[in-house]
């Protein structure tokens, strides 16, 4: 038989205790910390190369730096690509 919902704990719960018991983070920080990594690791290719090139350009960086710096950075993703070109690259953020 099943218990009532509110006695349901949602699947990251154990991970937030854990992060609560073994840092300074309360409760919805800890909470906060989990979704921002499950959503870090949720991004496509795309949204990736797309996000990194608004960082760096935002920062200075013209283009030329900005998609080698990027096509060194995606093969240490948590889950790579399959190498992509500096035209591929461009193609996601221009169309």
């Amino acid at each position: 038989m099943l218990e009532p919902r509110q006695s349901v704990r949602p699947s990251h719960d154990d991970l937030i205790d854990h992060l609560v018991r073994s840092t300074a983070l309360q409760r919805g920080e800890a909470a906060r910390v989990v979704l921002d990594v499950l959503a870090y690791f949720d991004e496509t290719t795309e949204e990736f190369v797309r996000r990194r090139h608004r960082e760096l350009q935002s920062g200075g960086a013209v283009n030329t730096q900005i998609f080698e710096r990027i096509a060194a950075e995606l093969p240490h993703r948590a889950v790579a690509p399959p190498e992509l070109s500096l035209r591929q690259l461009r193609r996601m953020v221009y169309g």
